[in-house]
């Protein structure tokens, strides 16, 4: 098939993402590990605007369109390895500038990355005229990574795999969250490989691998109930204790946000930036002002919220 780029530009939309729940199993031949997780889409966003090209290009900004350091710009970066392979998927033979305009943390665990892929894909689809069906997208989007199909699909759901068999979770109402995100990421190899070896190092407090990984259906009755109380008590990461492990200071994080009135707090994903569950907006808005006050940069979000969708053309 042979395609032609729309005039103009399209703009897509995609979410951050907290994991309500991460149980990690053993680490594979592959070197990768199993996961069992349930993830929320929050309305922190990214978004991506496809130009037509000649060549594959990428600028990337923060939300006050300043440089964002970190994130590469060659054929490294997530998003422009997403519009290459939606050109080669429907042979299309110009190319694409794609802008990318950030406001999840980079390297904080929330899929900042992934969401760029996914609103490159969803972007490029659009501006193509391509037609790519869901599920096509989804199977392009796992090709880039276990986060990239969640961002697609946004909403609450449960991850297995590696995280990218995916299925709808239902979650009946409005969760507020503050997130907290600091200058520093964490690698998440390094994050892996850290729960690894204090697996191996046979810490009393370190829960061996789960054979296979599964998600409580505690978690999800929590989702359905509506109650932060209830989903408090059911959260879980197991890669908080290695994040914690290579970043001391969460921990302290974690304890500080309680003192201001954090219904529960986790690492999320592999970190650093840490979530707080509100009891609801005006609580969620106070948690956000004190610990804003406290010096720390502190955001207040929500979810669930959609995935991945052009919002101009």
């Amino acid at each position: 098939m042979s395609l032609s780029a729309v005039p103009g530009s399209v703009r897509v939309r995609a979410p951050g993402k907290i994991n309500l729940f991460l149980e990690v199993g053993d680490v594979q031949p592959d070197g990768y590990h199993d996961v069992a997780s349930v993830y929320q889409a929050v309305s922190l966003v990214e978004q991506v605007t496809a130009t037509p090209a000649d060549a594959f290009s990428v600028r990337v900004v923060d939300e006050s369109g300043a440089a964002v350091p970190g994130v590469p710009t060659d054929d490294r970066n997530l998003a422009l390895r997403a519009a290459r392979l939606v050109a080669r998927e429907v042979g299309y033979l110009g190319g694409v500038h794609l802008d990318i305009r950030k406001a999840v943390p980079v390297a904080g665990g929330m899929g900042g990355g992934s969401a760029d892929a996914a609103a490159a894909l969803v972007a490029c689809d659009a501006l193509w005229g391509a037609g790519l069906t869901s599920p096509a997208l989804h199977e392009l989007a796992a090709r880039l990574g276990a986060d990239v199909p969640f961002s697609l699909l946004g909403g609450s759901a449960v991850g297995t795999g590696r995280g990218d068999r995916l299925s709808p979770a239902l979650a009946r109402a409005r969760f507020d969250w503050v997130i907290v995100t600091d200058g520093g990421g964490l690698s998440t190899p390094a994050v892996y490989a850290e729960l690894d070896r204090l697996r191996g190092g046979g810490r009393p407090d370190i829960e061996p691998a789960p054979r296979p990984p599964a998600v409580d259906p505690v978690i999800l009755q929590a989702l359905r109930s509506g109650s932060p109380d209830v989903l408090a008590g059911a959260l879980r990461n197991d890669l908080q204790d290695a994040a914690c492990a290579l970043r001391p200071d969460l921990a302290d994080l974690l304890d500080q946000g309680a003192a201001a009135g954090a219904v529960a707090g986790l690492v999320s994903g592999s970190g650093p930036t840490v979530a707080f569950l509100a009891a609801g907006d005006e609580s969620a808005r106070r948690l956000q002002q004190t610990l804003s006050a406290a010096g720390r940069r502190a955001r207040h979000v929500y979810g669930p919220v959609t995935g991945a969708k052009v919002v101009t053309r």
